[in-house]
């Protein structure tokens, strides 16, 4: 007997879906088995080919264009979206920038007023203004929202830079948002990924090294995969969650919770 679907017949929007490699795309398919219908954003015709072919893989025609950093392009998102919906039940939010050569060397050295300023602004202000502009169709449906943040939002870590300072105002916007549109009956969560290869990844130098020590050290002692960090996003996104605002789910095979590890554990130990 098949069971209905977790977010079956659930409206739901994706933005920064940027190829089949991104964490973006896992957590759509994860909301296309289980029943959503989906919209997606991209910016940039360069990704509109590369979404639009994607959307097709789940039955999707509702690919709009978006920048992120233009308030106008947001706001013409949100009437698109209106013009062929009554409600919006899901934002997944997975947008992050900041110049490369601010992801090279130290913080202080390669943090400029505009490379921090950008990454600000791409990577936290978005989801509130895209938040803002949805949230009449959020409203109607007591919708849920889900943004990626990553363990650099509250831990120093080599050569993530200013992405550190963006991920911790995102994470905390997590938070103001959920206590302000909680009476709106609207949720909003963050789930922090550990390493994943993805196309994002790829532009942080010393990722595999990264990749390597997390295997190492976390409880688990493996990485975790994309499609793991779509079910937690799933969860969070479903009525299972339906107590849960406010919330950092951490998917990175228990990596946050260890304050030192021995690369090679001591004789004897358990």
């Amino acid at each position: 007997m098949n069971r209905p679907g977790l977010v079956q017949g659930k409206k739901a929007l994706v933005v920064g879906v940027a190829s089949e490699r991104s964490l973006a795309w896992a957590v759509a398919q994860a909301l296309a088995r289980e029943g959503a219908d989906l919209a997606f954003s991209y910016q940039g015709e360069r990704l509109g080919e590369r979404v639009r072919a994607l959307a097709s893989e789940v039955g999707s025609t509702v690919v709009e264009p978006c920048d992120v950093s233009r308030d106008e392009d947001i706001d013409a998102l949100a009437r698109a979206i209106a013009g062929r919906w009554d409600r919006l039940d899901i934002l997944v939010h997975a947008v992050a920038f900041a110049p490369r050569e601010a992801l090279a060397g130290g913080f202080t050295g390669n943090t400029d007023r505009e490379a921090f300023r950008l990454a600000h602004d791409v990577s936290a202000y978005s989801l509130v203004g895209l938040v803002r502009a949805l949230r009449p169709l959020l409203a109607a449906a007591a919708g849920s929202v889900v943004t990626l943040s990553y363990l650099g939002a509250e831990r120093a870590l080599p050569n993530y830079n200013v992405m550190g300072p963006a991920k911790a105002s995102l994470e905390a916007s997590v938070r103001f948002l959920a206590f302000d549109l909680g009476p709106e009956g609207i949720r909003v969560n963050a789930v922090s990924a550990g390493p994943v290869k993805t196309l994002a990844a790829a532009g942080i130098p010393g990722f595999r090294r990264m990749l390597d020590h997390v295997q190492r050290t976390a409880p688990l002692r493996r990485s975790i995969t994309a499609e793991e960090v779509a079910n937690a996003a799933l969860f969070l996104l479903s009525g299972l969650a339906s107590g849960v605002s406010g919330e950092t789910l951490y998917v990175d095979a228990g990596y946050h919770i260890v304050g030192m590890a021995f690369e090679d554990p001591p004789s004897g130990s358990g």
